[in-house]
């Protein structure tokens, strides 16, 4: 006689049949945990390349804008008149170029999350349910 009344009857696994189910959904969760840090690392590595990029092309724009200047100072400094005026008015524009590029590259490289923290968290906080669990 059971002391327990269940409409149906749910089929009961034994212990060792329970504990490969929890052994392969472990190894899974696992698997997959892995796979996302993966790609988490892959996104950072792309903002971080991105930002390096433009940086690198910020700063040979600014060496052009420092030639432009010093052709200037050349230019006036021999003639006088427009060559001098219109290589100031070339070195501000690629000055102002490259300011923008450096503003865009600073923006990537904030956009730099810290590599996979979330993953990692996951995972402690799955191994530590699962240390609980198995007591």
């Amino acid at each position: 006689m059971s002391t327990t009344s269940h409409s149906t009857q749910a089929p009961t696994a034994s212990t060792a049949e329970l504990l490969t189910q929890l052994s392969l959904q472990t190894s899974r969760l696992v698997r997959d945990e892995i796979r996302l840090a993966q790609k988490e690392l892959q996104q950072s590595a792309r903002h971080a390349g991105m930002g390096a990029g433009l940086l690198g092309v910020a700063g040979v724009v600014a060496v052009l804008g420092a030639a432009a200047l010093v052709a200037a100072a050349i230019a006036a400094l021999s003639l006088l008149l427009p060559v001098w005026a219109a290589a100031t008015i070339v070195a501000v524009i690629l000055f102002i170029v490259a300011a923008v590029m450096a503003a865009v590259s600073r923006k990537q490289v904030e956009q730099v999350p810290p590599p996979a923290a979330e993953s990692i968290d996951s995972i402690k906080r799955d191994i530590d349910e699962i240390k609980e669990a198995r007591r």
